[in-house]
């Protein structure tokens, strides 16, 4: 299993404009083969903070997601809404247990 957990920044003025494309991208991702779990959260204390979480079957899956149209689609969008600073690192690991 890939986890994919991290930060981006977005221009607090954009954050409005920012929110469809963020909407379309999640939605396309879920219904991809290999997600378990895709989302981006807006942070409670910090204007602008977006925080990724990301659950992936496998490499492959990951390595697909990447190459899916809706994904070229986000890139061009987030670009062109100022996003910055992006802090996201990949994972390996196992199921985990509950706590």
């Amino acid at each position: 299993m890939i986890i994919v957990m991290g930060t981006v920044r977005v221009p607090v003025e954009n954050i409005e404009a920012i929110l469809p494309a963020m909407e379309r991208v999640v939605t396309a991702t879920r219904a991809e083969d290999g997600c378990i779990a895709y989302s981006y959260a807006q942070d409670m204390l910090e204007p602008g903070l977006i925080h990724i979480a990301e659950k992936w079957r496998d490499s492959d899956a990951l390595s697909a997601h990447f190459k899916a149209p809706h994904m070229a689609a986000w890139v061009a969008e987030r670009a062109d809404l100022g996003l910055y600073d992006r802090q996201i690192r990949r994972f390996e690991t196992d199921e985990g247990e509950a706590i």
